[in-house]
C-alpha cells in the first residue's frame, strides 16, 4: 500500500488532517511535538463509480481502494540539523512515497506559531533541501570511487552530482528540470526531495468563504508542481467522528458537499501514478488499484496470482456504459463487453471479467 506523509511545522493541523482522514484520534494538542511517533492509518479512496455499480449488481458488500497516511509530526527551522526532534522526523519522511504539505492559514491565540502558509511552506521546503544536501554530499564521494571500478556505476554518479548542483543553490528537487531518468537513478539515495508533493492550506471557519484566494499564492509559490486543496481540517475532523448520515448533514450546513478531503485523497492517488479498474457481482463491487500503463495479466494479478499466471482474456466495458446499460448480462448480449488480450493496457474504471486457466 502506497503510503504518504504529513508534513508541516508545529500546529499546522497534521494530526487533524490524520483524524479527518483516517477517522481516527490521534492527539492533536495545541503545542510542539504532541506527535513524536508517527501515527499510521489507512483511508479510503472515495469513489462514486462503486456505488452506481454495486447498485447495479445488488452486491452485499463495497470494497474501496486505500491508501496509508503517516502523521509524520512538526518540522521546525534547523530540523535537518537535528533541531527539536529532526532527525527522528526526516527518517519517518524517507520511508514515504510522497509527501503531503500541511501549511496553516487558520488564526487562534491559543495555538502558537506563525499563520502564514506562505511562511510555512518556505522553512519546510528548506530543511528537506538541506536534509537532502547533506546526504548527497556525504555519499557521492564514495560513489565516484566505486564507479571508477565499476564504470556500470557512473550514471548514478551523475544522476547524483546534477542533484548536487541544485540542491547547493537550495532548491528542492521536484522543483527542478531534473530528468526523470536521474530521478529514478536516485531512489535509492531515498532523497526527501525526490517524492512527489501535495499540499493541504489549512483553513478555519471563517475563512471558507474565501478558500480560493487563500490557496492561490500557495498554488502560484509551488508554480504547478503540485496540487493545492484548502481545506477546514479540524471541521472536517470532527465531522468524520459522525456516522455518514450526521458527517453529511455537518458538511452541508457548511456549504462544503461532501468536503475537501475526498477531492485530496483522489488527487493523492493520481500523484503516484496509480488508477483503479473495477469487478462488480453479487457478492461484492472492489475497486483494485494499479499503476498506469499495466496490463490485463498484470491487473489480473492484483486480484490473484493465478489469474495473472494462467490469463486468458479479459472481458472489459467502462463502468459508465456498463450502468447505462444495466447488467453484464445484457451488455454481453448486446455485443457491449470487449474480449481484451494480453497486451491490452487497462485504463481506469475499466471493469474487468478475468478469463483464466491454471
Amino acid at each position: 500500500m502506497e503510503k504518504f506523509g504529513f508534513v508541516g511545522l508545529p500546529n499546522a493541523g497534521k494530526s487533524s488532517l490524520y483524524n479527518a482522514l483516517t477517522g481516527g484520534s490521534a492527539l492533536a494538542a495545541p503545542y510542539a511535538f504532541a506527535t513524536t511517533d508517527p501515527n499510521v492509518g489507512v483511508a479510503k479512496v472515495f469513489d462514486d463509480r462503486l456505488a452506481a455499480l454495486a447498485e447495479m449488481s445488488k452486491s452485499k458488500k463495497i470494497v474501496h481502494a486505500t491508501v496509508q497516511f503517516n502523521d509524520i509530526g512538526g518540522l521546525v527551522a534547523g530540523a535537518s540539523k537535528g533541531e527539536g526532534l529532526g532527525n527522528k522526523f526526516l527518517a519517518g519522511i524517507r520511508e514515504v512515497d510522497a509527501i503531503v504539505f500541511v501549511l496553516r492559514a487558520f488564526t487562534d491565540e491559543d495555538v502558537p506559531g506563525p499563520h502564514d502558509p506562505l511562511e510555512h511552506l518556505a522553512i519546510v521546503e528548506t530543511e528537506l533541501t538541506l536534509a537532502d544536501l547533506e546526504t548527497v554530499e556525504k555519499q557521492i564521494d564514495k560513489k565516484r570511487k566505486a564507479a571508477r571500478a565499476d564504470r556500470e556505476l557512473q550514471p548514478e554518479v551523475d544522476a547524483a552530482d546534477a542533484a548536487l548542483a541544485i540542491l547547493s543553490e537550495g532548491t528542492p528537487l521536484y522543483r527542478s528540470n531534473l530528468s526523470a531518468e536521474h530521478r529514478a537513478l536516485l531512489r535509492p539515495w531515498f532523497l526527501l526531495t525526490n517524492k512527489p508533493v501535495l499540499a493541504i492550506v489549512n483553513i478555519d471557519e471563517e475563512q471558507l468563504a474565501d478558500v480560493d484566494g487563500i490557496v492561490a499564492p500557495v498554488e502560484e509559490a509551488l508554480g504547478g508542481i503540485a496540487p493545492v486543496f484548502g481545506a477546514c481540517v479540524q471541521l472536517e475532523a470532527e465531522a468524520a467522528q459522525l456516522e455518514a448520515e450526521d458527517r453529511a448533514e455537518m458538511l452541508d450546513a457548511y456549504g462544503l458537499g461532501e468536503g475537501s478531503l475526498p477531492k485530496f485523497i483522489q488527487a493523492a492517488y493520481h500523484v503516484l501514478g496509480l488508477r483503479t479498474f473495477l469487478t462488480t457481482g453479487e457478492q461484492e463491487t472492489r475497486a483494485w488499484t494499479y499503476r498506469v500503463g499495466s496490463t490485463a495479466p498484470e491487473c489480473a494479478g492484483k486480484i490473484h496470482s493465478d489469474l495473472q499466471r494462467g490469463f486468458i482474456r479479459a472481458e472489459t466495458i467502462r463502468w459508465d456504459e456498463l450502468v447505462q446499460i444495466g447488467s453484464i448480462a445484457k451488455a454481453k448480449e448486446i455485443g457491449k463487453v470487449r474480449s481484451e488480450g494480453k497486451e491490452y493496457i487497462v485504463e481506469d474504471g475499466d471493469v474487468l471479467d478475468i478469463r483464466f486457466n491454471v
